[in-house]
């Protein structure tokens, strides 16, 4: 063969089905007899459960059954991440924890049927106190949600007293940052429907689920109901979007197989839109106390950083994201000689937060690259020179850090060096410059970051190839939803045996085809499934060329690829296709067919910078993004189209989150942006064109020196965005604005500005950190695995 798929643009493969309307999402399966459920939800964010009534709702007409907490056995919710003891049951039985949590279900046979019997049930509540500021909650005197538990601190840590890691600072800056809640609005939301089996059948149920992790749920489901795991079916079909917040067993898919069960019937739950913002678990929300210490010249001495994470209801796990991988990444890409770091996850009566695109390691560099921006106002440094200053050399490579984290390669300047070329950075600082001696009242803000995050891990992958007569069959344990797996995995399959993309077919996310698998998340695919498929080709390979060897009588290393087969190198005329060697594998009883579970070396580490510009109204305070510039290494390219469409959704995603998105309550705890009409998301119109490019500094740790791409982009591009905000108005003294930066922060913070009353950017944090437990010494546990 000549030449190599690998690193070429190749266009995706299961996009024409898609885009064709041709796609089978949960809601389109042609499920015989399939009856719907709906929710019941609580209106209140805190209360007890005086009542509830399903007679009405049950007697309407084509409503089947009405069911409350009491009426099912339901079992505990095993929570995707374990973060103490804080139970939720799938229908609240005693008392309600926020907006949106459900107390009864209602099944009927039609939408419309379903619809009338959720207003008919009737449920009376006793209000409680709301808590639903995290700092508020870490207060003694705050109503807390479990009051056997004490406090409202679900889990926390804290370093052992020492020496002050700020001592021989020239300068200290301090910021209150917070990493506003966002909802994680995937285009499709929920969605799960059940068959039920028995005993006597192969599965007690087979479910159809909108997942990023089917055999994850699998385990889920058999856990929460005392099956083995192989008496559950998990089966997604094409899934719209995930982001983080389809991992694990939702309370609704308890309640879901239980009413099947129950019914002997299949059933299906599809969310609403608002539903869906209501009751996806979160992402984000922390607010971080972050100091940082320099000498005059422009080198880190220190850095201390107090997170608080907030849990949301029943402790999700998103909380505990504060305390492990935004803790693991606070060193970023900086020489940092003292790190101090203290974390708390805290209950609040709000939606429970889980992962968001990137879990905690974009929290990490927003904090850390928001306080490098402040630190060179103050010393009167280019943003882009005291980066330099302080970056880590590539010649220290391995690098582990102090907080653990083991980092494989990099290169950091040379990502930095390429963004601020394409940006034309001198220029556009003459240009606001320009500006600002012209007193324009559009402002130009130009905010730069550069960021390191942590990307797959040890846990391994299975992965399947067999080469038939008519091509070859790939089957492996992660489960896409929209990230190009067919592709990139086909990709690799073709390049090693030489059979045509076209005639690769894709296998995933059905736990009866797919023995096992780690699903999606943490950026893991490609370097951990991708090398997966290629350690099955390998040996499916190399068993070929054995039988190619003794068919052709040369030995086995003089075998080589060509277009269509295994032939004699040097000699084109001998060539065997690969259908006369499956003839030959299977009259040897040997069938060309391998599988795997390959393990990596560790995690990986991509990196970047990204350069944002940003014109605000000063009149007005609205913000408009003008260019955005990303330069992201992901290790050794595979598919530059596919890496590239990850660019740009995870780019928009963080420009969004600088601009424009938050998940708010009010002081009751009612969401005040549950819909659409109230969330800002933007539009293409809203997002300027994207301009991408990579540098490639390949892992040793997997055999494609590949390393993940999904987050990167969503890591890197929030705090440029944010620091050209604030770069838009630092001459007139402004050091710090909050995301999201919406009109009306950015235009009274530039009133505060011209009238002189600009709040300081700091504030000590809560004393209940100083009572928080020690942290063990030794690696933390997710300093080789990143999460979903």
């Amino acid at each position: 063969m000549v030449g190599s798929l690998l690193g070429n643009e190749v266009n995706r493969v299961e996009d024409p089905e898609l885009l064709r309307g041709r796609g089978t999402y949960v809601d389109d399966l042609p499920l015989e007899g399939v009856l719907r459920i709906g929710f019941v939800r609580s209106p209140l964010a805190h209360a007890e459960i005086t009542s509830i009534d399903v007679t009405e709702a049950a007697a309407a007409p084509g409503v089947v059954a009405a069911f409350t907490a009491a009426d099912l056995d339901l079992p505990v919710q095993k929570p995707f991440i374990e973060l103490g003891d804080f139970p939720r049951y799938p229908l609240a039985r005693d008392r309600v924890r926020f907006v949106g949590e459900a107390v009864a279900v209602v099944v009927a046979d039609s939408g419309a049927a379903l619809a009338d019997g959720l207003e008919l049930v009737d449920v009376e509540y006793e209000p409680l106190p709301v808590t639903v500021d995290p700092e508020h909650a870490m207060a003694p005197e705050s109503e807390t949600q479990f009051p056997a538990h004490g406090s409202n601190i679900a889990d926390g840590a804290r370093d052992a007293a020492g020496a002050d890691v700020l001592a021989g600072a020239d300068v200290v800056v301090r910021a209150r940052i917070e990493n506003q809640r966002l909802a994680v609005v995937p285009m499709e939301g929920n969605a799960f429907a059940v068959l039920p089996g028995g005993p006597d059948e192969d599965y007690e149920v087979t479910a159809y689920a909108s997942t990023q992790m089917p055999h994850a749920l699998r385990s889920g489901l058999a856990a929460s109901f005392g099956w083995d795991a192989e008496r559950v079916r998990v089966i997604a079909p094409h899934v719209g979007g995930a982001f983080g917040g389809k991992a694990g067993a939702a309370a609704e898919y308890l309640v879901a197989v239980a009413l099947a069960r129950a019914l002997g019937k299949p059933v299906k739950w599809v969310e609403g839109r608002s539903e869906n913002m209501q009751t996806m678990p979160h992402g984000r929300a922390q607010v971080q106390f972050a100091e940082l210490g320099l000498t005059r010249d422009g080198h880190i001495v220190g850095l201390r950083a107090r997170v608080i994470g907030d849990a949301g209801a029943y402790a999700g796990f998103g909380g505990a994201l504060a305390l492990g991988p935004t803790r693991l990444m606070s060193q970023g890409v900086y020489r940092i000689p003292k790190l101090s770091y203290d974390g708390a996850a805290v209950l609040t009566n709000t939606t429970p937060v889980g992962a968001f695109r990137g879990a905690g390691r974009p929290e990490a560099a927003a904090m850390l690259e928001r306080i490098i921006d402040m630190a060179a106002v103050e010393l009167d440094l280019d943003p882009a020179e005291l980066r330099r200053r302080n970056f880590l050399r590539p010649e220290q490579f391995p690098y582990t850090t102090l907080t653990g984290a083991g980092y494989d390669s990099g290169d950091f300047d040379l990502a930095l060096t390429e963004a601020l070329g394409l940006a034309d950075y001198e220029q556009l600082r003459a240009e606001q410059a320009r500006r600002r001696a012209a007193n324009d009242p559009r402002a130009l803000g130009i905010g730069i970051s550069t960021y390191v995050e942590i990307t797959g891990g040890g846990a391994g992958e299975f992965a399947a190839v067999e080469v038939h007569e008519h091509g070859a069959t790939i089957k492996v344990g992660t489960s896409a939803h929209g990230q190009g797996h067919a592709t990139a995995f086909s990709m690799i399959v073709a390049d090693m045996l030489g059979i045509p993309m076209e005639s690769v077919e894709f296998v995933q996310s059905d736990t009866a085809t797919v023995p096992r698998g780690g699903g999606t998340g943490g950026s893991r695919s490609l370097q951990v499934g991708g090398s997966a498929v290629r350690a099955a080709a390998e040996v499916v390979l190399q068993r070929a060329r054995e039988l190619a060897a003794t068919k052709l009588e040369a030995a086995p290393t003089d075998i080589e690829v060509t277009d269509g087969g295994l032939g004699v190198a040097g000699v084109p005329s001998t060539v065997l296709s690969w259908p006369e060697l499956v003839q030959a594998a299977t009259a040897d009883g040997n069938p060309l067919a391998a599988d795997t579970d390959f393990q990596p070396g560790g995690a990986t580490f991509p990196f970047g910078a990204h350069v944002s510009v940003v014109e605000i109204d000063t009149e007005t305070g609205f913000v408009t993004p003008l260019r955005h510039i990303a330069v992201d290494d992901c290790g050794r390219i595979v598919n530059p189209t596919i890496v590239r469409g990850q660019q740009h959704g995870g780019a928009v995603q963080g420009i969004a989150q600088a601009l424009w998105e938050h998940m708010s309550y009010d002081e009751d705890g009612n969401p005040s942006t549950a819909t659409l009409a109230d969330y800002a998301m933007p539009s293409a119109a809203d997002v300027p064109a994207l301009e991408t490019a990579n540098t490639v500094t390949a892992s040793p740790h997997n055999p494609l020196g590949a390393k993940g791409i999904g987050e990167s982009a969503t890591v890197g591009s929030t705090p440029a965005v944010q620091n050209a905000v604030v770069d838009a108005l630092s001459h007139l003294g402004v050091r710090h604005i909050d995301m999201p930066t919406t009109p009306q922060r950015v235009w009274e913070t530039i009133r505060d500005a011209r009238a002189g009353t600009l709040a300081s950017p700091w504030q000590e944090p809560p004393a209940a950190f100083d009572a928080l437990p020690v942290r063990a010494e030794g690696k933390p546990d997710d300093a080789d695995e990143a999460v979903v």
